[in-house]
């Protein structure tokens, strides 16, 4: 049906509902990008997290499901374009910028919902306009296509160096294991 936001998805001719909201696809992206979790472990995380009766996806039918899934998560159907070879967005690092710009996209603030479609999210995400998340996206990315920056974008990284460079997935996981340690001492 023209518009309809799936709750469910089939694997072996089977639907199976699934967790819908886009807080559980950005726990599934968050166990993707850790350096830790083999793809095995990273696929498992995704079933667990997404379907909700994962355990009734028969052994023969989990690769089509993980596919589904996949395809879910990715905006089903929707028009792609090519992915950036170098990341240029980090929904973790990002989180500060990125709800406040998807929560004005929206009118209102996406957090404090108790249930928000993915795929409204990602639309929601596809209108950010300008603001502070486009700016640094901007930046980032004329920075990994090796073109000059304008004066004032120069000024702007040079002031917000910490919010425009991303971390690499190691750096993220020795600065998430000091703030860990911190915790428990603290």
């Amino acid at each position: 049906m023209i518009g309809a936001l799936p709750t469910s998805l089939q694997a072996g001719g089977v639907m199976h509902p699934i967790r819908s909201d886009y807080r559980v696809v950005l726990r599934i992206f968050e166990a993707f990008a850790d350096p830790d979790l083999t793809d095995e472990e990273k696929a498992y995380v995704c079933l667990q997290c997404l379907y909700e009766e994962p355990e009734a996806i028969p052994a023969e039918h989990l690769e089509e499901a993980i596919r589904q899934a996949f395809w879910f998560c990715d905006g089903g159907d929707m028009p792609k374009t090519e992915p950036e070879k170098i990341r240029t967005m980090d929904w973790k690092h990002d989180e500060s910028i990125l709800f406040p710009a998807v929560s004005k996209a929206a009118g209102f603030e996406v957090r404090s919902c108790a249930y928000l479609h993915w795929w409204v999210f990602l639309g929601y995400f596809g209108e950010v306009g300008e603001g502070l998340f486009s700016t640094v996206m901007h930046i980032r990315q004329k920075r990994a296509r090796r073109k000059p920056l304008e004066k004032w974008e120069t000024e702007f990284f040079r002031r917000n160096k910490a919010l425009v460079e991303l971390r690499t997935a190691e750096e993220q996981a020795a600065i998430d294991e000091t703030e860990a340690l911190l915790r428990e001492i603290l």
